[in-house]
């Protein structure tokens, strides 16, 4: 098991459904950045995790008619930016790969999900079907 400090950084494998379209956006997006598709969408939901709001009048009504969530602008409400913490992590010199930088500038998303899921589902907002294949709202 990979560790970094006291985080976890081995590899575990997710799975997810999104639509052919979304995909190739993505796929074309991580393309552009030089990314590879898992790269891109780890470093997107660690960037949605932060904070990044859009701002209203720079979301497509096109993308959103589509089921998308617009661009999303670099803006950190916590006053600290994601290179800020990239750069403190490296200063000590030492070399990460791509998985143990992820972790070491990042939260547990895990416990942050289940408490948010377990709150939604108190208040009535969503429930867990296991014929529709997970979560969904009522």
């Amino acid at each position: 098991m990979a560790r970094n400090g006291g985080v976890d950084t081995s590899r575990a494998r997710i799975q997810s459904y999104v639509p052919t379209y979304q995909k190739q956006e993505w796929q074309a997006h991580a393309d552009e950045l030089d990314m590879s598709l898992s790269e891109f969408v780890r470093s997107m939901v660690q960037a949605g995790r932060r904070g990044f709001t859009a701002d209203p009048s720079s979301i497509e009504p096109s993308t959103v008619a589509e089921g998308g969530e617009g661009e999303q602008s670099d803006a950190d409400p916590q006053g600290q930016r994601l290179e800020d913490r990239v750069l403190s992590t490296l200063a000590d010199g030492d070399s990460y790969e791509w998985d143990e930088l992820v972790a070491a500038v990042t939260d547990d998303i895990e416990a942050q999900l289940d408490e948010t899921l377990q709150d939604l589902q108190a208040r009535n907002e969503i429930r867990y079907s296991g014929r529709e294949g997970g979560y969904v709202k009522k």
